[in-house]
């Protein structure tokens, strides 16, 4: 062996010496106590050497007190003080606990049916899940498998379908006959889980019955089931009754993970209200919070009956139409959010104002009737970019036949006479002046003149009217529509341009 070798075994041996340290004797004496009632001796002769609970001492004494009571109806005296010191109380948790072990009984029974009829028809277990319903199948069949069809008694077992799936899978089945001997010790365990199974139905009617009477707003709310085991782990009814909600609903929780089984199904903080039926009926992602809710009624129950106040169990109903509400309600979907239009102002139309300020700005910002014949367009025409280069504006009805004419401003008579006559000839010559006045106005008459100062000549006497015409005849020679071109004589080229 090498030196890695040795130092790998050594380390190997330090961690195990480290997990059998951490282990506690508790752990132990619970893992010790799994495992005996885990293992199952598969080669047993009889169903009677792995199951002892039907001839067992304390089974027997407790189906006899619960005969007992049954015959006798419970009277109020009896449970006048403290829950826990009526007689029936300590028989009605034994009784609540003895179903627990029923339950692990049967499963045993079940596995030891299931091994030994698989060698007659191994395909049933899979197609018959549920225990209860195979024990009853292997007793309805025995060796015959013919029975599958036609049989009433089957019929009140399984469907029709499972039937149908049965009587096909039996008929091809490569399961080999029993002997009488190994016959008999399956109808045996049969007869013994049939036998454990109505015990169990008795002591679940008998528990209901009377936690009815001592705890009824408690088993209105949870079960009668339910409320007899938190009771008894609580150590009876005064005990719940003055504990939190918050640890009511830690009442039966599994508070340790043994070694070597999974802890993926283990649900840490829950309890029997947990797994309830008023909470398992739920959506998943809403049992904790159910169990919340349901353990604080349950306390406020608990504290009801420890006083023997409500005893028909008016309270108990109250509070349980109470939780189904909040069930409904936190099941209901969201309301569809609805787009609201903004509500009406409450405040009035505000007042115009008027005045002359006003009126200027109505006269600068209002549309002239050019800018409306601009924005009026024909239907069905083409119309004509202004701009030539597609931008999409025109003119609208400005320019067409049929439009009409716009009107110019009008002018107001009475600020036209204000005007002097000098300033009213002054502007009808520049109107007929097509290039407008020169730099020096004038309004005096054509045979006044004007003295200019020139950097030539000094002092110059211009006639204002003279420089006027040559303007007008420049104008009128270059710019008039009615004249032809011209050629010029470049100084620089001398060539001709048109």
């Amino acid at each position: 062996m090498s030196l890695a070798d040795e130092l790998l075994a050594d380390l190997e041996e330090a961690a195990e010496e480290e997990e059998e340290n951490l282990i506690d004797e508790d752990d132990l004496e619970t893992i010790e106590e799994v495992e005996e009632e885990m293992q199952v001796d598969l080669n047993a002769e009889s169903v009677k050497s792995i199951a002892k609970l039907s001839d067992s001492k304390l089974f027997s004494e407790i189906l006899l007190k619960i005969d007992g009571y049954i015959k006798k109806q419970p009277k109020a005296s009896e449970v006048m003080g403290p829950v826990e010191a009526a007689p029936e109380y300590k028989v009605i948790v034994d009784a609540n606990n003895l179903t627990v072990e029923i339950e692990n009984e049967l499963n045993i029974i079940h596995k030891f049916i299931r091994d030994k009829y698989s060698k007659r028809f191994p395909e049933l277990e899979s197609l018959v899940p549920n225990a209860l319903d195979y024990i009853r199948t292997v007793k309805e069949l025995g060796n015959n498998l013919d029975k599958c069809k036609n049989n009433e008694n089957l019929q009140q077992i399984l469907t029709n379908a499972t039937i149908m799936v049965v009587s096909v899978t039996a008929s091809t089945t490569q399961g080999q006959q029993l002997t009488d001997e190994e016959l008999e010790r399956i109808e045996e365990a049969c007869d013994m889980a049939l036998e454990l199974n109505q015990s169990k139905h008795r002591i679940y009617e008998y528990v209901e019955s009377r936690m009815s009477f001592i705890a009824p707003n408690l088993s209105i709310i949870v079960g009668a089931s339910t409320a007899a085991k938190i009771m008894g782990v609580a150590g009876g009814l005064t005990n719940l009754s003055k504990m939190p909600a918050c640890n009511v609903m830690l009442l039966g929780a599994q508070r340790k993970t043994l070694s070597g089984f999974s802890s993926t199904s283990v649900l840490p903080h829950t309890g029997y209200i947990y797994h309830s039926e008023i909470v398992q009926s739920l959506p998943s992602d809403l049992h904790r919070k159910a169990a919340r809710l349901v353990s604080a009624k349950c306390t406020l129950a608990a504290r009801v009956d420890s006083f023997h106040e409500n005893p028909e169990g008016k309270i108990g109903y109250d509070l349980k139409e109470e939780i189904e509400r909040k069930f409904d309600k936190w099941q209901e979907p969201p309301p569809v959010k609805q787009v609201k239009p903004l509500p009406a102002p409450l405040d009035g139309q505000r007042k115009k104002r008027g005045g002359r300020r006003y009126r200027k700005i109505k006269e600068r910002l209002g549309l002239t009737e050019i800018r409306k014949q601009a924005n009026r367009m024909s239907f069905g025409e083409i119309e004509e970019d202004a701009y030539q280069e597609d931008l999409g504006f025109s003119l609208g009805h400005l320019g067409k036949s049929g439009s009409g004419r716009i009107r110019q401003a009008q002018v107001n008579e009475a600020t036209k006479a204000r005007i002097s006559k000098t300033l009213q000839r002054t502007l009808q010559k520049q109107s007929v002046v097509y290039g407008g006045k020169s730099t020096v106005r004038d309004r005096s008459s054509g045979t006044a003149s004007s003295v200019a100062f020139t950097p030539l000549q000094g002092l110059e006497i211009v006639n204002p009217q003279a420089a006027e015409k040559k303007v007008a005849e420049a104008n009128q020679k270059y710019f008039s529509s009615m004249a032809e071109f011209l050629k010029v004589k470049s100084e620089k080229s001398g060539t001709m341009t048109q």
